[in-house]
C-alpha cells in the first residue's frame, strides 16, 4: 500500500520529530493548528472514547500563571541534583513558554460517555494513554507541516488544571507549546546537551 520512498520518509519524520524548546515569534494561523488537533484526533482511543480534551490557552494572565508554575516546579527540580549534574540542569532550556505562539493544555476525561467504558473495565488508566496517543500524533502532525512542538513536564498538575478551571473529572496529561522552531535536528537535544545518550536496542528488549 505504501512506497519504498514514503516509508523512508515516514522513518525521517521519526527521526525529526525533536521536542522543541526554541521557537520563533511569528504566529500559527489558527486554521493550521485546527487541523492540526482534526489529525492528531485520528488516533486510536480505546473502546473508541476519544478521551482527549484540549484546551487553548490563549490569555496572557494565564500564561504568565503557568510560566510561574514552571518556574516553581523547576527551582524545586534543580534540587534534586548535585555537584556538576546540578549546574548542567541549570544550563539546560526545558521549555518554550516565554517565545512559543501555541499553548495547549491537554486533558484526559477519564470517565468518557463515548465508548460506554469498553476496555477499561480492568485497564482504566488505558483512557490515559489514548490522550498521549493523539498527542503523539499531533507530535508527528505538526513536525511534517514544519511546527516544532514541545511538552512542558516540569509543572504542578493540580496548580495546572486550577488555572484553566477545566472540570473536576479531566485529568492533566500534558501542556504543549507550539510553534516555528528557531532550529531543527534529528538529534534530540538532551543528548546535544550530553544529559542523556540513545540507549541500545539490546538493552530495552527482552525475549521470554
Amino acid at each position: 500500500m505504501f512506497t519504498a520512498e514514503f516509508r523512508d520518509q515516514f522513518d525521517a519524520l521519526l527521526r525529526w520529530r525533536r521536542d522543541v524548546r526554541h521557537f520563533k515569534s511569528d504566529p500559527v494561523a489558527p486554521e493550521l493548528l485546527d487541523h492540526l488537533l482534526a489529525q492528531a484526533m485520528l488516533a486510536p482511543s480505546v473502546g473508541f472514547s476519544q478521551p482527549w480534551r484540549w484546551v487553548k490557552v490563549e490569555t496572557q494572565a494565564r500564561r504568565q500563571t503557568i510560566l510561574e508554575n514552571f518556574s516553581a516546579a523547576n527551582l524545586e527540580a534543580s534540587t534534586h541534583y548535585e555537584g556538576e549534574q546540578a549546574e548542567h540542569y541549570r544550563r539546560l532550556k526545558l521549555a518554550g513558554l516565554v517565545e512559543a505562539p501555541v499553548h495547549l493544555a491537554v486533558f484526559a476525561d477519564l470517565d468518557p460517555v463515548a465508548g460506554s467504558g469498553l476496555g477499561r473495565r480492568t485497564m482504566p488508566e488505558t483512557a490515559l494513554w489514548s490522550v498521549v496517543m493523539a498527542i503523539h500524533t499531533l507530535w508527528l502532525a505538526a513536525r511534517l507541516e514544519g511546527i516544532g512542538l514541545g511538552w512542558v513536564s516540569i509543572l504542578d498538575p493540580q496548580a495546572a488544571q486550577r488555572c484553566l478551571e477545566v472540570p473536576d473529572e479531566w485529568s492533566f496529561v500534558a501542556y504543549l507549546c507550539l510553534g516555528w522552531p528557531v532550529e531543527i535536528s534529528e538529534q534530540p537535544l538532551l543528548e546535544r546537551e550530553h544529559w542523556q545518550e540513545r540507549l541500545p536496542l539490546d538493552e530495552l528488549v527482552l525475549k521470554r
